[in-house]
């Protein structure tokens, strides 16, 4: 097995770690019902809406 010639810098090693711990933005879509842009799998919080269905009381505004 090759090793190393040359000890890894410690800046480096950590600019390789980092280059694979970017955080994702999160996929946002349309609600059905109003078509806010809300993650998948939750409530949208301007109707109360999920998957069709109203799971939270709204208030009229």
């Amino acid at each position: 097995m090759a090793t190393p010639k040359y000890k890894t810098s410690k800046s480096k090693a950590a600019s390789r770690k980092a280059a694979n711990m970017k955080l994702a933005a999160p996929t946002l879509s349309p609600c059905q019902t109003c078509g806010n842009l809300v993650p998948s799998h939750q409530v949208c919080p301007k109707c109360g809406y999920y998957n069709g269905k109203q799971v939270i009381e709204k208030d009229a505004e």
